[in-house]
């Protein structure tokens, strides 16, 4: 039986032309997005290399002016940009601190519409003042990115029920089911055989058209054949998610109209609804505090330090002596009070800060213990692990740039503090940012797809008879 379902089943979608039709819109929809999001990433590589382009040429003026000083010449810039000041080469030489981007970045945009993909830190900015965000098109935020992620998570479903909603509700309507039902075959075996050729085939347009496509815009995946492969793993099991839901939809409800209906009610469920309840609830159950308030906190705390500076730098010293040094004629200026009150101001800030920080982790915590509840999401967050855009590694990012600010920090007190000028030879000892990416697997989602999947599967292939079908 199995042998004549392969065979009808291709000629019927053949000569129906859903193979080809099927080709046709995976091809552009692929195309499309592909190409899309390798554009947005081409972006990002671009402004990264042009930022760092512009330090590596302001570094080669900066040298030129320290040499000419060390020299003895006189150099005509003004006073508080002169290089060999610390705090000069602190605010007007910082290093560029980028996220690069990933081999696979353009399969889904993630977070990367919020955030930037490049950040200076100096030394006059306080941690609450480096701006992670960027501005966005609020046309974009509403729409969201025509990337590779959005055609799988939201209209790959759309084909599945479009290929497969009359499957067993067309031979019912046609007459031809108690044909079928005479064969030695149980009805919902031969159903699960349909669907399964049916998901057999998209399977191989969707392969064979992803293929291509990466070939022709981004074929250096194929490098890495480990990454390429876990995309394609991904997604089928994904697909197969929406083949057993269709399976229990052709058993359960009826007729043609009625199975679409359902279909798609499951979709608005599953890819739109889901992700928005889980989104709210976690802003309920962990809402955030004013960020309005603890900025005027912020800026209440700046105007009380303000006013005592020259006590704060003496503690500061007292608690700090690897800054303080027993040569008389060590002087503290405007930048060693700031430096001091700032350090301050942080320690001061930092449970309010904490509060933040600490509602976020549980609305993401929220999100992720309940994100089985809905496969769309699982895929979603998976895509954007793998595109290395999800909301992790912008964590992650902004926790690393806000240390390395405070090792640029670090390494220009000690001159500050040491009434030491900044020489050529100092250069090459100049802190470098380096994102370290945290390991991760998308093995665990696969399997929690497969399993839901399963789950759904079994009761139609149990518990159910052949009489069920011929009910009126």
């Amino acid at each position: 039986m199995l042998k004549y379902n392969f065979k009808y089943e291709l000629k019927f979608l053949l000569r129906s032309r859903w193979i080809q039709l099927l080709y046709i819109i995976l091809l552009i929809v692929f195309g499309f997005s592909v190409f899309n999001g390798k554009q947005k990433v081409d972006k990002i590589k671009n402004t990264i290399v042009a930022a760092e382009k512009q330090v590596k040429e302001n570094d080669i003026m900066m040298l030129k002016l320290i040499d000419s000083i060390e020299q003895g010449y006189k150099v005509s810039v003004p006073r508080w940009t002169v290089p060999t000041n610390p705090m000069a080469i602190g605010n007007y030489h910082p290093r560029v601190a980028a996220m690069k981007p990933l081999q696979l970045s353009f399969i889904s945009t993630g977070q990367a519409d919020l955030y930037t993909s490049y950040i200076k830190p100096t030394v006059s900015a306080d941690d609450y003042a480096l701006n992670f965000t960027e501005m966005t098109s609020p046309i974009q935020l509403l729409f969201g990115s025509f990337d590779l992620a959005f055609v799988i998570v939201y209209l790959i479903p759309l084909l599945i029920i479009a290929f497969s909603f009359n499957v067993f509700s067309s031979e019912k309507e046609r007459g031809s089911l108690r044909l079928i039902a005479s064969q030695p075959i149980q009805i919902n075996i031969w159903l699960l055989q349909k669907l399964g050729l049916r998901f057999f085939w998209l399977s191989i347009i969707f392969i064979s058209t992803i293929t291509i496509i990466l070939l022709i815009v981004s074929s250096e995946i194929f490098l890495q054949p480990r990454i390429y492969i876990t995309l394609l793993a991904l997604t089928l099991a994904y697909m197969f998610f929406w083949f057993v839901l269709a399976f229990i939809i052709n058993i359960w409800v009826g007729s043609s109209a009625n199975n679409a209906v359902a279909l798609i009610g499951l979709w608005i469920i599953f890819v739109l609804l889901v992700p928005s309840v889980l989104n709210q609830l976690g802003n309920t159950i962990y809402p955030m505090p004013s960020r309005t308030l603890m900025i005027n906190e912020m800026r209440a705390k700046k105007l009380e330090v303000t006013e005592k500076q020259d006590e704060i730098l003496d503690n500061f010293l007292r608690d700090h002596p690897e800054y303080a040094t027993n040569d008389p004629s060590q002087t503290t200026g405007f930048y060693h009070r700031y430096i001091a009150s700032q350090k301050l101001i942080k320690e001061e800030m930092k449970p309010l800060v904490n509060t933040f920080e600490n509602q976020l982790k549980n609305q993401q915590n929220l999100t992720r213990s309940l994100k089985w509840i809905s496969p769309a999401l699982i895929m979603q967050e998976s895509l954007n692990k793998l595109a290395g855009n999800s909301t992790e590694d912008y964590e992650n990012y902004r926790i690393q740039v806000i240390n390395f600010a405070e090792t640029w920090r670090e390494y220009l007190n000690t001159f500050l503090f040491n009434n030491l000028d900044f020489s050529t030879n100092d250069y090459i000892n100049l802190p470098k940012f380096e994102m370290i990416r945290d390991k991760f697997s998308v093995t665990s989602a696969i399997l929690t797809l497969l399993l839901i999947s399963i789950s759904l599967l079994l009761p139609g292939l149990v518990f159910l008879n052949k009489d069920f079908y011929f009910d009126e």
